[in-house]
């Protein structure tokens, strides 16, 4: 009796989470020195992580040192792995040693600003659990709208290099150490310290809230909208209760009333 081999692998089409780098100027130096800054003062933040640099943003007659762009990525830890532009931008854009590839914008209306996850075309993702990662995007675009995705609760410290995803609500009861990241796309609740990154409505709902019992982030975002360390807090927030919502384009940041 014969048998069929198994397959060993496939090749297919699909879609994974990417941090986008949106380039504004096609000045590299400036935007070098922009970089500079941005990593020299939170160098971990976006360590190891999948780059895909976004053009369409700049003017079609626009040229930029792509090759030396990836490079300087890559010095700052970082992954690049395509390039995503406008269809008259892509003769120049081809020219990097980065494959072209097509994206779209995950934020729902309700702000222009790219968000620093969006979703590029790739090769498909693996299958993630709730806490490990976020899906891929064509699984929550299969969702319907009426589902209500459960809560992931958390009742542990997080260390540093831990991250936690989930695709509802994420609620942590105890402390989001330096180094440590929660992500959601619905709101976030910690009833502790954050001293880590936290990030609501990671698919673009800019509805999604942050909310924590002690507050020292080393970042805070919604939906694509974000603020790190480096910038001032307003007076009276680091280290009370607070919570963090988008108006229009701009996080607000302001103390939580308890009572």
């Amino acid at each position: 009796m014969s048998r069929s081999k198994p397959t060993l692998f496939e090749l297919r089409s699909g879609a994974i989470d990417a941090v986008h780098l949106v380039v504004k100027t096609p000045d590299f130096a400036a935007l070098t020195e922009a970089l500079q800054q941005r990593f020299d003062a939170t160098p971990e933040f976006f360590s190891g992580e999948a780059v895909a640099i976004d053009l369409r943003r700049l003017a079609d007659d626009a040229n930029l040192p792509l090759d030396e762009l990836t490079a300087l990525l890559r010095r700052f830890n970082m992954r690049p792995f395509g390039v995503v532009a406008q269809a008259a931008q892509q003769a120049w854009a081809a020219t990097s040693a980065l494959p072209l590839l097509d994206s779209r914008d995950t934020r729902k209306p309700g702000g222009a600003e790219a968000a620093p996850n969006a979703t590029a075309s790739a090769a498909p993702p693996a299958e993630s659990a709730d806490t490990t990662g976020p899906p891929a995007a064509a699984t929550v675009a299969n969702t319907p709208a009426s589902v209500t995705l459960p809560a992931v609760f958390i009742d542990r410290p997080l260390r540093s290099g831990q991250r936690i995803y989930s695709p509802g609500d994420l609620i942590v009861q105890g402390v989001v150490s330096h180094g440590a990241e929660v992500m959601a796309e619905g709101h976030v609740h910690i009833y502790g310290a954050l001293r880590g990154r936290a990030l609501a409505g990671a698919r673009g709902n800019t509805a999604a809230r942050i909310f924590c019992t002690s507050f020292e982030p080393e970042l805070v975002a919604i939906a694509g909208i974000y603020r790190t360390a480096e910038q001032d807090l307003p007076a009276g927030v680091r280290g009370q209760p607070t919570t963090v919502r988008l108006q229009g384009e701009q996080l607000l940041i302001e103390p939580l009333a308890l009572k």
